[in-house]
Formats: C-alpha cells, structure tokens, sequence
C-alpha cells in the first residue's frame, strides 16, 4: 500500500467510502504534506496554486472532526470571491455526502441578504463565504460563531490583493481565540507572512511546488508585430483548435471589447468581468463549464477559482503585471496530467515583463512569429454540449436523478449524452449534447418531474 495513500489516514468510514466511490486513492502532495496535521488539529500554512487538491485537504479535515449532532457553526472558510466560495462548498458537499444531515451554507455577496438570513436561522454546521458578506451578517448579528472550532483562509494572498485585509481582521477578531487555523495562498509574501504571525499558533508550514510542470504547459510567446490582438487571438484559435480556451485580459473594458468583436466573427464565446451582473457572471461560468460556449474572455479577478476540466489553450490578451498572475494564468490548463498550451501577445514595450518571466520562472524564452493567415481556412470546432435551465431546484425537492429519469425515459437519449447538472434552490442546470438538445428540451417541457411540469429553457 501506498504511503500516500487515503486508507493510510485516520478517516472515518464515510469519508473514506467516499473518497472511494470518487476513485481518489492517491493523495496529491499538498494532502499528503498538510493532512495529517490538519486531522491532529494543528495550525498549517501550505502555500500551494490552484488545481493542486488544497480543497480536498481542509474539506477533509473540517469533516472528519465535524460533530453533526451539534447542530452549531463549527466551521467557516474564507474565499476571496463568490466562484470559488461555491465552488469549495460544491466540494465540501461532494466529499460529505455519506454523512447524512450535514448543512453547508455559502455566504457571498451578489445575492439578496434576506434569503441568507433565513438560512442561518435554520443553522448550519460549516460556512464558507466572502469576507464582505461574512462581515456584514456578524456586525448585524446574525451570524454566531462561537462554536466555531476551524477556520480556514483559501487564497488569502488573493484576498489582501483585493483590499480584504479591515474586513479580515473584524472577522478574526469575532472567532474564538482557541481555534484551529488552516491558511491557503498561492504565494507568500510579507502581507501573507504578517497575517501569518498575527493569528496562528506553531504552524506547520507546507510548501509545494506548482502542480504544472514544462511538461505538461506549453508555453508559446508570439510577436504582435502591429497585428491588431484580437486578429492574433484569431489566428491562434485557428491554429490550434480548440475545444475550450479562456483568453486573459488586463481590463474589464478590453474583456468585454474582445468577447464581443469575437461573437461578431461567428465564434463561440461569453465574456466574464466584474462589471457583469452577478447572475450573468455566474451563467458565464456554468456555460463555459458546461462545454455550452468554447471561448472565455475574462479579468483575472473574475476567474479565480475557475476550475475546468481538459481546458486545451490559455491566451494572454496582455501579458500579467507579475510573474505571479501569468502562472496562476497559465495554470488553467494541463491540469490533472493532461496536456495544456498557454499562449501570450508579446508587444515591444514586453521586454521587461518577458525578463522577469524568464529568469522567475527559468524559461528560454523564444518569440515567434503569428500564424500564417493560410490557419483561417479551418472551421472552429463547435461548442460540444447546450445548457438547458430549469424551473425548479432543491427546494421543490428536485433532485438531478430525476431529471436524468426524464431525460432517460423514453430511452432515445442515452446517459452519455447528459453532462453536468448543477442544483440550486429555485432552478436547476443541465448540459446536454448537441445532437439531443431539441429533443432534450421537449422531453422535459412535455414530461412531468415529481408530478409536476416545469419550465425548461436553453441557457
């Protein structure tokens, strides 16, 4: 057996089924460095990037010394935007789901306050949230955290970059000083370090390299050469075609200029900043996600956290202010051993970021030429799946076995054919492939759930 092994550790039952069931028999080396002293109740720091299972390893700790019958706070985590905070909780519920009645409640801003207040009066066992919202319900009182026995800073690097840090120390000065710290950062400079001191007791500080390798990133520099950038883009997507690729840019206008000027042109995309609607940016995501649309353009703020599946390519509109943002970038893609191709827009006024990349990150760094324009004669692949919504979610008992029921009923639509489902209170989200989607929708629009029709509509 394996020393890295899950069954090695001191797990409940449940918890290891669980892990089983998920077929995750090896722990990644943050969980293998961090876990064991996370499940003996120290304070760890573990500087570790995205993609690397930091998530698993906290979630596992916070489950496994979770007391359900103690219907209390026990637990609260700390993300710096709403994406990640539910995409945390998503994986907290999915590493919880053989322990019956655990309540995991996401805190955020971007939604209405009043459907969170009455959530917390019904209670809730672990809380994750943003700093904001999680601040504002304990100023109003409505949040209790003295019970509270863990918590746990994900991305704290990230959240001091945003300007977190007053409502960081409001929060800690709320939380009961015998605590367990877990602090997460994908790097850890001085402001991370100072938080560091000013609240952990004795950490154990885990660090581990990032998970992607030379090996499994391409990376590619292509020279402008007065070539308008969103031709470059063009030529790129061409070039490569891929199946999903999320382009980076600088700032929200731009972001929103490129996904535009690229609809224009026939291709697939949706565009993702912070000047979007909450709703808007979060249905961009689930699209994206769900192989609906090919091509994110995106702020950095706006995708952290954005964890994608087999994303093929990663273009750099500009290049990162830091060498710290292009790998948390290009990281998106060659995830899970698979094989990822970053690629960045290299203009002359480049020359000083390029020398920091290559001596930071240990790169030869060689500048090409774009394309051939001769790359535009091949049609783009087409979005794989369609995203249909639902009128009806977890609190009118739906459940996604019965939409894969409906989908599944008459037996022309097989199981292959159904993507991701995503449930929430109120709606719920299918993806569905191409060829089935016109049936798939009038499946479900004709058919009943529980007894009852809704309404369901393409995304």
């Amino acid at each position: 057996m394996s020393d890295h092994a899950f069954s090695q550790l001191a797990l409940p039952a449940p918890l290891l089924d669980c892990l089983t069931s998920l077929e995750y028999h090896e722990m990644t080396p943050v969980q293998a460095q961090s876990l064991p002293a996370i499940l003996a109740h120290r304070d760890v720091i573990a500087q570790a990037k995205t993609g690397s299972g930091k998530t698993a390893a906290f979630a596992l700790g916070l489950l496994a010394k979770l007391d359900v019958k103690r219907f209390r706070i026990q637990s609260l985590v700390l993300c710096p935007t709403r994406e990640l905070a539910e995409q945390v909780a998503a994986e907290i519920r999915t590493l919880a789901r053989n322990i019956h009645n655990i309540k995991v409640l996401t805190l955020c801003g971007g939604v209405p306050t009043r459907s969170q207040i009455v959530s917390l009066e019904h209670g809730a066992h672990i809380i994750v949230g943003t700093p904001g919202r999680i601040l504002d319900h304990l100023q109003q009182q409505r949040l209790n955290l003295t019970d509270l026995s863990t918590l746990v800073l994900d991305e704290a690097d990230r959240m001091l970059e945003m300007g977190f840090a007053d409502a960081l120390n409001a929060i800690l000065a709320e939380v009961p000083a015998k605590r367990q710290t877990l602090l997460f950062s994908a790097t850890f400079d001085k402001a991370v370090r100072q938080i560091a001191d000013n609240i952990m007791h004795e950490p154990l500080t885990v660090t581990v390299d990032a998970p992607h390798t030379q090996s499994t990133i391409e990376q590619q520099f292509y020279q402008l050469d007065g070539c308008p950038r969103v031709n470059a883009v063009c030529l790129l997507l061409h070039k490569f075609q891929p199946v999903s690729t999320v382009v980076f840019c600088n700032t929200r206008r731009e972001t929103q200029e490129l996904a535009d000027t690229l609809k224009q042109q026939g291709i697939s995309v949706i565009a993702l900043h912070g000047d979007l609607e909450q709703r808007d940016r979060e249905h961009a995501l689930l699209k994206f996600s769900n192989n609906s649309v090919s091509v994110l353009v995106a702020t950095d703020v706006a995708a952290r956290g954005l964890d994608i599946e087999k994303l093929d390519v990663v273009i750099n509109y500009q290049l990162a202010h830091d060498v710290a943002t292009h790998t948390h970038r290009i990281g998106r893609t060659g995830r899970a051993g698979n094989s990822g191709i970053a690629c960045s827009l290299i203009s002359p006024d480049d020359g000083h970021k390029l020398a920091a990349l290559a001596q930071q990150l240990a790169l030869d760094i060689n500048v090409q030429p774009l394309p051939d324009k001769t790359v535009l004669q091949h049609a783009l692949p087409q979005p794989l799946m369609q995203t249909l919504q639902i009128d009806g979610g977890k609190k009118h008992k739906l459940r996604a076995g019965d939409i894969v029921g409906a989908l599944t009923s008459t037996k022309s639509i097989a199981f292959a054919d159904i993507g991701k489902i995503q449930m929430l209170d109120t709606v719920a989200f299918v993806a569905v492939s191409n060829k089935v989607a016109k049936q798939a929708l009038a499946l479900l629009n004709d058919g009943n759930m529980k007894g009852k029709k809704y309404r369901v509509w393409r995304l």
